[in-house]
Parts: C-alpha cells; structure tokens; sequence
C-alpha cells in the first residue's frame, strides 16, 4: 500500500482554529483607485445597509411562511420572490464591501447587533401588520441608501453609488410599491 492511499491521508485535519487575519470594520489596500477614507467611508455604510437588508430578507422568508388569509397564495408568492431579490442584494452588498478592501458582516448574530430594523414578534400578526413591518423595513434601507449613495458620489465612489442608486434603491421602491398596494382600502363593488 502507498503513502497516498494509506487511511489517514484524505482525513480532514477538523476542529482547527486561526488568528483573525483582518478586523472587522477595517479596510486593506486594494489598487481601486479609491481613497482609503472613501473605500472606509462606503464599507461602513455598505455593512449597515448590509445587515438591514438581511434582516429584511429573514422577515419575507418568515411573512412568507405564516401568510394567512383569504389573499394567502398571492402574497405567498409575492412574498417569496421578494425575498429572493432581497437574497441576491445581499450577496452583492457583501462582495462590494470585500472589493472595496473591508470585511462584510455576515454572521447573524453580528447582524442582528448593528441592524437598525426593529425585531418583530415571534407569533403570527394579521397580515396589514406584516405588510406594515416589511415596509417600515424598505423604508430604513432605503433612506439610509439614498444618504450614502449622495456621499459616496461626493467621495468619487462611484460603483458604490451605482449599486445603492440602481439595484437597492430601485429595487426597494418597487417591492415597496407592490406591498403598499396590498393595504389600499378599495371600495367594495356592490351588484
């Protein structure tokens, strides 16, 4: 038997531990043509508008879960595919930061620390009161993203801008939109 085929040789070397390589709320120096206080500046707001948007995406997976009533399956759905989009701007905020030199936060318990999006109930609440919750929640990200777009444009960050501006900006409008138009109080059509 060969040295390579003995037992111990595909074993996975488990329960190791390291040194953190980089802090948190650091940024290392990458050739982007950014300044460190503009690539600082954009890694900070990216990990807030982050962190909310994860909150975000947990609170559409959970409304999409419990959804009750007599609109049940167009909300389920509606909801779900909310919460993709919301998945993808995650992925996407968090390589931006770590383009930008930082470290993205992506440890729930971390997120849940720095996220500005309030904690719902653990039960079911009536339907008007979810849909109320994901829009307070659009409307955090979206004034904290319409903020940094503005700054990050003054510190010439321009991909920074361009994806608060055209994915999540654009994006939470138009999800805020098709949930506000489930609370308007239509008159019912009397025959």
């Amino acid at each position: 038997m060969s040295a390579s085929s003995t037992p111990t040789s595909s074993q996975p070397w488990l329960h190791q531990e390291g040194s953190v390589i980089q802090e948190f709320g650091t940024v290392k120096q990458f050739p982007v043509a950014l300044s460190y206080e503009a690539r600082m500046y954009s890694c900070q707001r990216l990990n807030k508008v982050l962190a909310d948007t994860q909150i975000l995406y947990g609170l559409y997976k959970k409304h999409h879960w419990i959804m009750r009533g007599v609109t049940f399956y167009q909300l389920h759905l509606l909801l779900d595919k909310h919460a993709g989009e919301q998945l993808e701007l995650v992925d996407t905020l968090a390589e931006r930061v770590q383009t930008l030199g930082g470290v993205a936060v992506g440890d729930p318990r971390h997120v849940a620390e720095i996220t500005s999006i309030p904690r719902p109930p653990d039960g079911v609440e009536e339907v008007p009161a979810m849909l109320s919750r994901l829009l307070e929640a659009h409307e955090t990200i979206l004034t904290a993203a319409h903020d940094a777009a503005a700054r990050t444009a003054e510190l010439g960050d321009d991909g920074t801008n361009d994806l608060l501006v055209s994915q999540v900006i654009r994006t939470g409008e138009l999800q805020a939109w098709f949930l506000a138009e489930h609370l308007v109080d239509t008159p019912l059509v009397r025959s």
